[in-house]
């Protein structure tokens, strides 16, 4: 009758004693600096746009850089009407003719290109040791001495590394948001949708990673192996997005099928990306990558079921490592 107090209880434990990890392995701070460094570029920005005014909703906002063609003013072709410093005058860029265009663009690479690749990447290497340093059975062993349930255990350290990165996921977009609205005027919520991104992405791929550290009890296979895994999902879905937005001849329906089960088992990294392109009206700027505009265009792009899949496949394998967990002698 006391299992489920008993579990909630360890759960709790294991989440508090990985921030405990993260402070004694100084990746806290290491992650906060990055963080604060991130914070203080953005309030380095600034944007000049002379003769700015709202923009028309229908009106495109890309400009062609000034000066680039000298025919462009003849025919009539928009030039880019003022300049973006990043970094307290570090780096210099022609922007659009209106600033909250500016800005967005500026924020759509930062969390949408940058961290969301880069930030998730690194955050997957970083804490790849918090598992197998947990699994090493000099560690482990007192604590399976104690009645708590195993599953309890491996899911609490799961879920503290999970609201770690997510607690230092919120900091980076808030300081970011912050800097750039403080130093622009421009306050952008939409910006803050890269949030639920983010944890949403790594939750999966951790998934993963604790599948493999369960396994092997090994840091280099649970880091490595994850990145393998993150590429060969990203090769998946960009290459099932190639197939049908472009109609690639020369595809048998074999090979169809199996790109379609191989697309709808595994995460959907570029998907997940393109939500938060949607969010931010990316197709604006051409950030995106075509083959999501071609999805799009032939009404196979279904954003819900992708983040609903990727989040199936995340629970399938956690329930798999638990598994191994449960049935492994120490």
């Amino acid at each position: 009758m006391n299992a489920l107090p008993t579990a909630i209880r360890t759960v709790r434990w294991m989440v508090r004693d990985t921030f405990r990890q993260s402070l004694a392995s100084k990746l806290f701070w290491v992650m906060l600096g990055i963080t604060a460094l991130c914070t203080l570029f953005c309030f380095g920005m600034s944007v000049d746009t002379p003769g700015e005014r709202e923009r028309h909703p229908y009106e495109i906002p890309d400009r062609i850089p000034k000066g680039a063609d000298p025919r462009a003013a003849a025919d009539g072709v928009p030039e880019s009407g003022g300049t973006m410093t990043l970094g307290f005058g570090l780096f210099e860029l022609a922007v659009p003719k209106f600033k909250a265009d500016a800005v967005r663009f500026f924020q759509l690479w930062l969390a949408g290109i940058l961290a969301d690749t880069a930030g998730v990447l690194l955050a997957l290497l970083w804490t790849a040791a918090f598992l197998p340093t947990f699994l090493e059975p000099h560690a482990v062993t007192v604590l399976l001495a104690k009645p708590a349930p195993r599953w309890a255990l491996l899911l609490g350290k799961y879920l503290g590394v999970v609201l770690f990165v997510a607690l230092h996921a919120t900091l980076f977009v808030f300081g970011t948001w912050l800097g750039v609205g403080a130093s622009t005027g421009v306050w952008g919520i939409a910006y803050w949708t890269a949030v639920p991104l983010l944890i949403v992405n790594f939750a999966v791929f951790y998934a993963f990673s604790a599948f493999l550290a369960v396994c092997t009890r090994s840091t280099i296979v649970a880091a490595f192996g994850t990145l393998l895994f993150w590429v060969l999902c990203w090769a998946v879905n960009l290459t099932h997005h190639h197939i049908v937005a472009f109609d690639v001849t020369g595809i048998t329906p074999v090979s169809a099928f199996l790109m379609d089960a191989a697309y709808w088992t595994l995460p959907k990294p570029l998907d997940l990306s393109g939500l938060f392109f949607d969010v931010m009206h990316a197709g604006e700027y051409k950030v995106p990558v075509p083959e999501l505009d071609g999805m799009k265009a032939k009404g196979q792009y279904y954003p819900e079921l992708s983040v609903l899949s990727s989040l199936l496949f995340a629970a399938g394998i956690l329930g798999l490592a638990v598994y191994e967990f449960r049935s492994t002698d120490y």
